[in-house]
């Protein structure tokens, strides 16, 4: 199945990865991964429609450092720290010493930092980081929630290292993606995108 140039296109490039730097060590990753998980304001879980309530002043300003705009670069690399769904951030030196080579990983690239979530008006582009040790074919995998659900996959041919991929939020409702290569998959990455800007917030133009 061939990819779709208007929903995902990659960028790839070669970026070595170097586990010198100082290290804490497995302790420091087991407790952050006990901390407690914050609830977004916005979202009720019991709710399928939550993507259509009005979205409260504020709501994105976490979010906009991660949307494209004119002048954004294709690809920012190392990042200063990498953010996990509770929104509890961890320093990229100490995730990448902590994390096997051999793993697929996902992020979505902000102008300093890269996370795995993000709140966005429809229409909203995003740069999403694919981490992939070997070369071959990725199939890429979108679930979309709504009052239903739908699936949908494309094949992409990524090189190893960092790729970059295109993603336009084009659909309202909970966007869960990852992808998988040689039966590995990913981490998933969610973009809850909706129907507009909350008040007071200026719309921004992607690039043309």
């Amino acid at each position: 199945m061939e990819s779709n140039p208007d929903w995902l296109s990659p960028w790839v490039g070669r970026v070595p990865i170097s586990n010198d730097e100082a290290d804490p060590g497995l302790a420091g990753m087991i407790r952050w991964l006990r901390q407690p998980v914050p609830r977004y304001p916005w979202y009720a879980s019991d709710d399928p429609k939550f993507y259509r309530q009005p979205v409260p002043d504020g709501a994105y300003s976490t979010f906009t450092e991660y949307y494209i705009t004119l002048g954004t670069p294709e690809f920012q690399w190392p990042p200063s720290v990498v953010y996990f769904g509770s929104g509890v951030g961890l320093p990229y030196s100490q995730y990448i010493s902590t994390m096997p080579s051999e793993t697929n990983a996902l992020w979505i690239q902000g102008e300093k930092d890269w996370t795995q979530y993000v709140a966005c008006p429809v229409g909203t582009m995003l740069h999403l980081i694919a981490y992939t040790p070997a070369e071959g074919p990725a199939g890429i995998y979108e679930t979309i929630q709504t009052e239903t659900t739908s699936l949908t996959y494309r094949i992409l041919q990524l090189e190893g290292g960092y790729s970059v991929l295109n993603f336009n939020a084009e659909d309202i409702g909970r966007h869960l993606l990852y992808f998988v290569v040689d039966n590995q998959p990913s981490n998933v990455v969610i973009v809850d995108v909706f129907p507009e800007f909350a008040s007071g917030q200026p719309a921004l133009t992607p690039p043309g």
